[in-house]
């Protein structure tokens, strides 16, 4: 067994196909395949499900999954303690509904490159659901997710609280309602309105705060960032957490307005996930803690700037 062999596994799983691990590894396909074959020759496990639309580990892959990233884990430390720094270039899949983006995972991304520069942040906009499948195939590092009161992380991943918040009404400039402290459901429910598509918490939350009733959707879409440009260009009205509102740079320069809705008692927490039980490379750590510090950036600007008022 050799250490080229977990890493072409690891590849393989974070690329979802032989073809496109090939391509980031510069080496042939024919050459990986051969190489995992042997892995699993020697380990007598199928490691990865070969289909036509691509490889992707098999579920006696998963299992060992943990194993082989305490290994990976191991010899990048051996690496790191020897002074090789080739250890830095490499690629961290981050996938995220987009909350946040501005005021947290722009500024860490920026933050760690000043550390890593490296490295490779890869940001994927997906559904909650494909990030917390993504963290369980290994196909990503981390995941930012939004979750309502009383949603738990999967098994078999770890959830970390970033920040938390309250839904808001998002409004163009110059809104009527803008001229309002707060916003009720029912005038919202009168509004055009831009509503993210079924997979997103705010999709959920929406149906749940505004009942049988839900406002028609004027026009639909992924993520919040598309939706606060809908929201700027005057398309409709929409709802999202207000970590995702306050401090964006549409926000700041007075295209959209927040403002609670009122008798809305939901809370919204902004997730960090991972992989439970598993030592991650060194440069996922610091990313990691790069989140974790901009959170708390973040809070201490909510709170005096609350304070202040």
């Amino acid at each position: 067994m050799r250490i080229e062999q977990l890493e072409y596994l690891t590849a393989v799983t974070q690329h979802g196909s032989l073809r496109r691990a090939s391509e980031k590894l510069h080496l042939s396909q024919p050459a990986l395949s051969e190489a995992l074959t042997k892995l699993e020759r020697e380990l007598r496990v199928t490691l990865l499900d070969r289909r036509r639309s691509g490889a992707r580990i098999s579920r006696e892959g998963r299992e060992l999954l943990p194993y082989m990233s305490d290994v990976l884990a191991a010899v990048e430390r051996l690496r790191n303690a020897a002074g090789d720094r080739r250890t830095d270039a490499r690629v961290i899949r981050v996938g995220t509904v987009h909350a946040a983006t501005s005021t947290l995972l722009i500024p860490a991304v920026r933050a760690f490159q000043e550390r890593h520069p490296g490295t490779t942040v890869e940001v994927l906009t997906l559904q909650q659901s494909q990030i917390d499948e993504g963290l369980a195939e290994a196909t990503l590092d981390l995941g930012l997710v939004n979750v309502l009161d009383g949603d738990d992380a999967p098994v078999g991943l770890d959830g970390i609280d970033l920040l938390h918040g309250r839904p808001v009404a998002v409004l163009p400039a110059g809104h009527p309602l803008t001229a309002r402290p707060q916003v009720s459901i029912e005038e919202l429910r009168q509004e055009r309105f831009v509503m993210m598509r079924p997979g997103y918490v705010m999709h959920r939350y929406v149906h749940r705060a505004f009942g049988p009733e839900v406002p028609p959707a004027a026009h639909s879409t992924d993520g919040a960032e598309m939706g606060k440009a809908l929201v700027a260009e005057g398309v409709g009205v929409t709802v999202l957490p207000d970590y995702a509102v306050i401090g964006d740079p549409l926000h700041r320069v007075g295209m959209i307005e927040a403002r609670p809705i009122a008798g809305d008692q939901t809370f919204l927490t902004l997730q960090l996930r991972q992989r439970k039980a598993l030592q991650q490379p060194l440069p996922v750590r610091e990313l990691q803690a790069a989140l974790t510090a901009r959170a708390a950036e973040y809070r201490a600007a909510g709170a005096s700037a609350s304070a202040a008022s």
